[in-house]
């Protein structure tokens, strides 16, 4: 029986996500909307390529959650965007309504989904859906390093003038400003980029990675990324519906790994069939941790707020 996903949102992410989904063929997907219409009509252009792109994934658009009654992972992507001059942190006021909203829908008609946040501020949002769903913490996690990491790799992969693919980068920590890149987790065919690159341009690099978001909102003007924020959140879907074991940073609730509890940071895990399926612990050095905590404290401030609000 063909895997079912559920995309939350049909905006540019949302719809660009399903793209990424059924290119990928494992799944059939459900893009749903409050716009009339919007979803629909997306998701009917989508399978109208299905014989020019070759995939037999069913796809449909609705404003109905009765539609996606059933779902092995549900991705939540609705809500408003970052817009310039915006921080992740002006956005939780406006985006926990609307997280936890769906949250409760996607409970009551998957209840044995799993469910990934992309929503910003990620981390924040995790933590809500989390603690609104009533989940295990291995069936509900976010986007962060996944797709942080991904900006990393790109920008060491054009430096150096190597395939992307040759590339492997780990950013963790909160999905923002205060996210957190140890250089000699980033590596070119298995080579610490330190022994690569001087100091400098690393630095550039890294800086670049954390201003990643917001160089792409300044450019756009009246919007914000999507094609690899789509792309990233894909990957993470397919690893569970192929059940692939793969290791990527995940925004996860933790319960004292890396010395941290009641907090969500994006941190190593291993994604499968049962969601996360286990947190990798990297072995960090006492100063990685510290600068670890000092990211989760941003978060934890960012969590005080929704409490508040709550």
């Amino acid at each position: 029986m063909r895997a079912k996903v559920s995309v939350i949102g049909a905006g540019n992410v949302g719809a660009s996500l399903a793209q990424c989904l059924a290119v990928k063929n494992i799944a059939d997907i459900v893009l749903l909307d409050i716009v009339e219409g919007l979803p629909q009509g997306k998701a009917l252009d989508l399978q109208e390529s299905a014989p020019i792109i070759g995939f037999d994934s069913i796809i449909i658009g609705t404003n109905d959650y009765k539609d996606t009654a059933g779902s092995d992972v549900v991705i939540i992507t609705s809500g408003v965007a970052r817009k310039p001059g915006m921080s992740r942190d002006d956005l939780i006021k406006i985006n926990a309504n609307v997280v936890g909203e769906v949250t409760k829908n996607i409970v009551k008609f998957s209840p044995n989904c799993v469910i990934i946040i992309v929503t910003n501020p990620v981390d924040t949002m995790t933590y809500l859906a989390l603690k609104t769903s009533g989940f295990s913490r291995n069936r509900v996690f976010g986007l962060s390093g996944v797709l942080d990491s991904a900006r990393l790799s790109s920008f060491i992969a054009t430096e150096l003038d190597v395939p992307m693919t040759s590339v492997q980068s780990y950013a963790l920590g909160e999905h923002g400003q205060n996210m957190v890149i140890f250089p000699r987790l980033a590596t070119v065919n298995k080579k610490p980029i330190t022994e690569l690159l001087p100091n400098e341009t690393i630095d550039k690099l890294i800086n670049r990675t954390i201003n990643g978001g917001a160089e792409i909102v300044g450019l756009l003007k009246s919007g914000s990324a999507f094609y690899a924020p789509s792309a990233a959140a894909a990957r993470m879907a397919e690893a569970i519906i192929a059940d692939k074991k793969e290791i990527l940073p995940c925004a996860v609730y933790l319960e004292g790994e890396y010395n941290l509890n009641n907090v969500v940071i994006g941190v190593p895990v291993k994604l499968g069939k049962n969601g996360i399926e286990e947190i990798v612990d990297f072995n960090l050095t006492d100063e990685e941790l510290s600068a670890l905590k000092k990211s989760s404290e941003a978060v934890r401030a960012l969590i005080d707020t929704l409490d508040n609000i709550g």
